[in-house]
């Protein structure tokens, strides 16, 4: 990953708005610079940076920066040792954006009181995160790494599916399995539901035992060198139980082949949404789609851009978004399907390739 030209990108973009950013949002300070650490602060200048952390974290942040080949200052300290290095760095600078949705108001009023009214303080949005929309080859490389862990994860346990475990004795497999074959955690919690559990599309796995003929919706995802995956497969032990719970399956897989098809760059998250949510309309279920179509993937399981009825993103070359149609009906249960896929020129491919296979002999 070119973690090094990151800096150079934000200043390009941005910094002829304010003379500084403070970055807050720790994901956003890893994208930056490759700092890992659980707690700190950068404050991007037009020509320098600087990192403040604690001294948990004094020899971890000098090793990451220069494995990025990141250039910025470290400085290590207590919290007030931070906002001293950080008052420093703005003193003289007349506006300094603060990350408006991961700043307390508490501590927005802590820095304007320290820095003085001689410092403006401009509240900023997306900024770091529109930079995060496209992925270099190395960001793809993770996100592929951590989908291939999970489409394995997937394969060795599905067959456990047949001796009736329940729900929770899946979930805890399938990280353990995740985790067996490199993954640093799971994306999120995973998502096991069956039967009528189903029908919940973030039901939490319970005791319940998975029966045969019952449709069993797993959701899950690795995480590798800080990059998430996320992949959705319905399955069913034995042929499903009804014919309804059979058309359901069906509608969903159509849908979902409709939506990835309609993956490109220029494409709106409103067009793909709608080409997924026109077969399940044309279906009779159109109440039964619940939630939106998909979102992007990266350092977060779920980030910009998204694909749903209100989005208001293009989709453009090295975006990574998902792309899970559902159906959740109370009397029978529920289907989601669900790839991870990467806008190409000439469309889209797919990172999860799971097979969809419904049924486990």
């Amino acid at each position: 990953m070119r973690v090094d030209l990151r800096l150079g990108r934000l200043r390009a973009a941005r910094l002829e708005e304010w003379d500084a950013l403070l970055v807050t949002n720790l994901v956003n300070v890893r994208y930056l610079t490759g700092f890992t650490g659980s707690a700190g602060m950068l404050l991007v200048r037009r020509d320098d940076a600087i990192l403040v952390t604690d001294g948990r974290y004094a020899t971890q942040s000098a090793e990451q920066l220069a494995l990025a080949g990141v250039t910025a200052d470290v400085e290590i300290g207590p919290p007030a040792r931070q906002r001293d290095v950080v008052k420093a760095g703005v003193a003289g600078l007349g506006r300094v954006g603060l990350e408006a949705g991961s700043i307390t108001w508490a501590a927005q009023r802590t820095f304007a009181e320290e820095w003085g009214s001689s410092v403006e303080l401009v509240p900023t949005s997306g900024v770091v995160e529109e930079l995060r929309r496209v992925k270099d080859q190395g960001e793809i490389s993770r996100i592929s790494a951590a989908a291939a862990i999970a489409d394995e994860a997937l394969a060795r346990v599905k067959p456990t599916l047949a001796g009736k475990p329940s729900e929770a004795d899946v979930a805890l497999a399938l990280d353990h399995e995740m985790r067996r074959l490199g993954a640093s955690g799971s994306s999120f919690e995973t998502i096991v539901a069956a039967g009528p559990n189903a029908a919940k599309p973030h039901a939490r796995p319970s005791s319940r035992r998975i029966e045969h003929g019952e449709l069993v919706v797993i959701d899950f995802g690795a995480v590798v060198d800080g990059y998430c995956s996320d992949m959705t497969r319905t399955l069913c032990v034995g042929e499903p139980a009804t014919p309804e719970l059979e058309r359901m399956v069906e509608v969903v897989a159509a849908s979902q082949a409709a939506g990835v098809a309609a993956v490109h760059p220029g494409a709106t998250g409103v067009e793909v949404d709608r080409a997924c949510r026109d077969v399940i309309g044309d279906a009779g279920w159109a109440d039964a789609f619940l939630h939106g179509t998909g979102h992007g993937v990266g350092l977060d399981i779920h980030e910009a851009p998204w694909v749903g009825t209100t989005s208001t993103d293009t989709l453009a070359i090295g975006h990574v978004v998902t792309v899970e149609p559902g159906v959740y009906l109370p009397q029978y249960g529920g289907v989601r399907i669900e790839d991870t896929v990467v806008v190409t020129d000439m469309g889209c491919y797919p990172l999860t390739k799971s097979p969809k296979d419904l049924v486990i002999a």
